[in-house]
């Protein structure tokens, strides 16, 4: 993997200059590749981003240039943990607010360095009109978990490419090289689950948000702990609700399970009076069970 070390490493030196000064570092965008990945091309493709139902919160669609932004907490605050966010849209699109930028804050406010992946996504019809109804269509039928989706092979690439990023680049932003995990949403689930299971990367912590594991997924004993939240009124994986829970539990890894009554699929940071809008409080409270709010003593 080629990694843009020149403009990760400013965006480091930039933050590191902010929190000299006591401030919190504004959001710090840089490239995910200094160069495109061998054998892709973008073909002509122009990167759009549109209102979706039912609130018309931000979507990206036909990305083909992925970019990492760094969410960094005031330093008072900061952990020395970061996590590493990637939302969901069915390598399709990207619920960049909803799963991305609006958790990533959340966080930061909490100590704890989120960074959230654009990462690229299949090629869809420019009108927005077409594309919905072809993509509603495709989701009717339901997702079947065990065959992969047009598009996740690269998504899935650069969820490993940044998230090797952000490891050899801990010291820059502040963090303990240990203590950075994964949080995916959907199909950034299916990336973030697949992150998890890679020896190569071993993340501290895994969150997975309304994806089951794929059967042919390898789960090794030493996996790190996960978990695993759900709808049980989820359209397309509310009956296979347990699966990343099962997978890691039979590989004997730790893994905690969050079945929401209602919530549907892609509640993300959605207020729906149902219990899922708590799943970040959920998540925060999981994380402080594994000592990862507050400051280790190998923090950097």
């Amino acid at each position: 993997m080629r990694h843009p070390v020149i403009g990760l490493l400013a965006a480091g030196l930039m933050a590191g200059t902010a929190a000299a000064a006591g401030a919190s570092p504004a959001p710090q965008t840089v490239p995910l590749y200094a160069t495109p990945p061998a054998g892709w091309e973008a073909t002509g493709r122009v990167e759009i981003t549109e209102g979706w139902p039912p609130d018309n919160h931000r979507m990206l669609r036909n990305v083909t240039a992925p970019t990492v932004t760094a969410y960094l907490p005031d330093p008072a605050k900061a952990t020395g943990v970061g996590v590493l966010v990637m939302p969901g849209g069915g390598f399709a699109a990207l619920s960049i607010d909803q799963e991305g930028t609006e958790v990533a804050q959340w966080l930061a406010d909490r100590g704890i360095a989120a960074f959230v992946l654009k990462y690229r996504v299949e090629a869809t019809a420019p009108d927005r009109a077409t594309f919905f109804a072809a993509f509603m269509k495709k989701l009717s039928g339901g997702v079947d978990p065990n065959a992969p989706l047009p598009g996740e092979a690269e998504a899935t690439a650069d969820g490993k490419a940044a998230l090797a990023m952000i490891q050899t680049n801990a010291a820059r932003y502040g963090l303990d090289r240990q203590r950075i995990g994964v949080l995916g949403f959907s199909a950034g689930g299916f990336m973030a689950l697949s992150l998890g299971a890679d020896p190569a990367l071993h993340p501290a912590f895994v969150g997975d948000l309304y994806a089951p594991v794929r059967p042919g997924l390898v789960v090794p004993k030493d996996a790190p702990p996960l978990f695993s939240a759900v709808a049980a009124d989820d359209p397309l994986f509310g009956k296979v609700t347990t699966a990343s829970f099962d997978a890691w539990h039979a590989a004997h890894a730790p893994a905690e399970l969050h079945v929401y009554a209602k919530g549907g699929h892609g509640f993300g940071t959605r207020r729906q009076g149902s219990t899922s809008d708590g799943w970040l409080d959920d998540f925060y409270r999981w994380l402080g069970s594994l000592g990862m709010t507050t400051r280790a003593a190998a923090s950097h």
